[in-house]
């Protein structure tokens, strides 16, 4: 298969919710019977350690507002910037109620964008 062939696929899971995605992942998992440990057999001591250590690691995040900060309106605009479907109303309601779950099972590099752009205008965010 050519790699414009997997352009298509692309650009339609480029287009899915995050929720979605996570759904789509979990059914190659079982359909590929692939797990998140895979047996190998460790070449040196400290592969078993860093298998471990794979198998520790988070792969999804939950991404709490804490606090507003000084700049309610600023955060409110990067909570619908951050979330497309979020509408005003729902985004003043998440700032005020802080702190509030924002998002959940969130892909850690999305997550640390979400707190970057959160924390740039003086809200605080925790990732769990």
């Amino acid at each position: 298969m050519s790699a414009k062939s997997y352009d298509a696929i692309v650009e339609q899971i480029a287009n899915m919710k995050v929720s979605e995605i996570n759904d789509l992942v979990e059914a190659i998992k079982t359909h590929f019977n692939i797990s998140a440990v895979m047996s190998m057999a460790p070449a040196a001591s400290g592969a078993a350690e860093a298998s471990a250590a794979a198998v520790e690691e988070k792969n999804e995040f939950k991404v709490t507002l804490k606090d507003v900060g000084a700049e309610k309106i600023k955060v409110i605009k990067v909570l619908r910037e951050l979330i497309p479907n979020l509408a005003l109303s729902d985004a003043k309601k998440l700032a005020e109620e802080a702190p509030t779950v924002v998002a959940e099972a969130v892909a850690k590099a999305d997550a640390e964008k979400m707190k970057q752009k959160l924390e740039e205008v003086g809200a605080k965010v925790e990732l769990a």
